[in-house]
Parts: structure tokens; sequence; C-alpha cells
């Protein structure tokens, strides 16, 4: 008879987070000449507990990125109750550049994952489009949104501001860029 698999104890589950959390802000600040045992103690747990959920740096390197882009898609559905659909978008597009802010921080370690063979990048666009969407739809819904903007040209846009804003401007013009967005993500709309 087959072995039932384990439950991941609630105290692990807790561990891995804040290794991941961890991880991500050190890879995004500092790039990887950080060791993992200074990330272990960072988030206050072992070195073996590290290697136990990671065996190699570009697993951590993976798992960070994914967790990350993981939490900013999650946001969009978060955001939505208890307000308007562009007051949620509006939100949402802070957190999408403090996601691509950190991500561009984590090219030079997200490099080292791509040259071993792993794409930290084969969920993202589903993942983003899929967060964008929910925005969208629900905005159609309640009249704050224009209905013809499609999920695909709100993250190029966002793209470029995320990218602009890392390269050649600031964080303040950076929302000045997701204003102007956000006009044109509701002029025509009921609300707009």
């Amino acid at each position: 008879m087959p072995a039932t698999p384990r439950r991941t104890r609630s105290d692990a589950l807790q561990n891995r987070e804040r290794l991941l959390e961890v991880a991500a802000q050190v890879f995004a600040e500092q790039g990887l000449d950080t060791a993992p045992a200074a990330i272990a103690k960072q988030a206050g747990v072992g070195v073996g507990t590290l290697y136990r959920h990671f065996p190699t740096r570009e697993a951590l390197i993976d798992a960070a990125y994914r967790r990350r882009l993981t939490l900013v898609c999650e946001k969009a559905a978060e955001l939505l109750p208890g307000h308007t659909a562009a007051e949620a978008t509006r939100a949402w597009m802070e957190h999408f550049l403090d996601y691509a802010t950190a991500k561009s921080g984590m090219s030079e370690a997200l490099n080292t994952v791509i040259a071993s063979g792993v794409d930290p990048y084969a969920d993202s666009r589903t993942l983003l489009v899929d967060a964008v969407s929910t925005l969208l739809e629900a905005g159609a819904r309640d009249g704050s949104l224009r209905g013809d903007i499609t999920p695909e040209d709100v993250l190029l846009f966002m793209g470029g501001i995320a990218l602009s804003a890392g390269q050649y401007a600031t964080r303040e013009q950076a929302g000045r860029l997701v204003a102007l967005l956000m006009d044109a993500l509701t002029k025509g709309s009921a609300a707009g």
C-alpha cells in the first residue's frame, strides 16, 4: 500500500514564506552575493531549513520570484471588495510597480535561474493577464472602467511605466504616468 503524503506543518509553511520574502528582498537589493546563511538568519531560521526547502540557490531565486508574482496577482481580487474596480485597479497598479521594481533588482539572479534551465517566467503572462482581466471585468460591470480595453494593453502600458521608472524616471513620475493611464481607462466609462 502506498504511503500517504505527509502534510506540511504550519510552522514549516511559515518558515518557507519567510524565506521567500527575505530572499526576494535580499536578491533585489543586494544581488547574488548574499550567502544563503545570511538569508536564513535574516528569516529567523537555520540554514538547514533553507536547504530543506530550496536545495539550490536557483531553486530559492525561482521560488522567491514566483511568490512575488503570485502575491501581486492575488492582490487584484483582494482589492475589489469595498472599492470600485477603478479604485482597485489604481491600487493594484501601485503593487505592480513595487513588484516590477523588485523584479528588476532580481534580474541578475533570475538570469542565473534561466541559465540553469528553469524558466521563472513560464506562468507570468497568464497570471498577470488573469489578474488584470479580473479588474477590467469588474470595471465593466460596475461602470467605473471602459469596456474596450484588453488586459494585454494595460500590461503593456504598465510594463513601459515600470521600465521607464526603473531606468529613467522616479517613483513620483511613475505615479503620474499611472494617473494618466487611469484617465484613459476611465474616460468614456459610466463613471468617467
